[in-house]
């Protein structure tokens, strides 16, 4: 009997204690403000990492992607032209201006009613699939000229594909080693 009531009492506290603590969460008291920093601005990989310089990369990252391609260009155009200095036009008909004020905004563009790849030989920059292999379409439409011929040893990163195969379902990134 003694063990009985004792468990009443236990379980009593537990109750009044979880009813306190709800009474906690009560709407009277003040919320707390959760801030979000952004640290860093990937829409295509490996862009900010090539083109924004070390002292700019703060403000590079707090930029809204409207305004970087004002912001950037210019900057973009002085780093594409330093690591080819022969660049004319690429694969998608862009000089130097045009294309790195494409590249200067950092945003993944998405075709809503096409094919969505990073680059397929036929549609480029309309999105992408996991299997992309961004890296080389990056360099070809740097060095690669506008047939992506020129500098072939330039024009890719030589990994071919993922060192392992991704799942058939979500969130489809292969598993880690």
């Amino acid at each position: 009997m003694k063990k009985s009531y004792l468990n009443r009492i236990a379980l009593l506290a537990v109750c009044a204690l979880t009813l306190a603590i709800s009474a906690c969460g009560d709407d009277d008291s003040p919320e707390i403000p959760i801030t979000f920093l952004q640290e860093d601005q990937m829409g295509r990989p490996a862009i900010n990492t090539v083109f924004v310089t070390s002292a700019s990369k703060d403000a590079f990252n707090v930029t809204t992607p409207s305004q970087q391609g004002n912001a950037f260009q210019a900057a973009f155009q002085t780093q594409l032209l330093a690591l080819n200095a022969g660049y004319t036009t690429n694969l998608l008909g862009l000089d130097a201006a045009g294309f790195t004020g494409v590249l200067a905004t950092d945003v993944l563009t998405v075709s809503l009613d096409g094919t969505t790849t990073f680059f397929d030989g036929t549609n480029v920059l309309t999105g992408r699939a996991l299997a992309d292999d961004v890296i080389d379409v990056e360099l070809i439409l740097i060095f690669g000229g506008p047939d992506a011929t020129q500098n072939p040893g330039l024009t890719s990163d030589n990994v071919s594909a993922n060192d392992k195969a991704f799942l058939n379902v979500f969130p489809y990134l292969a598993t880690p080693f």
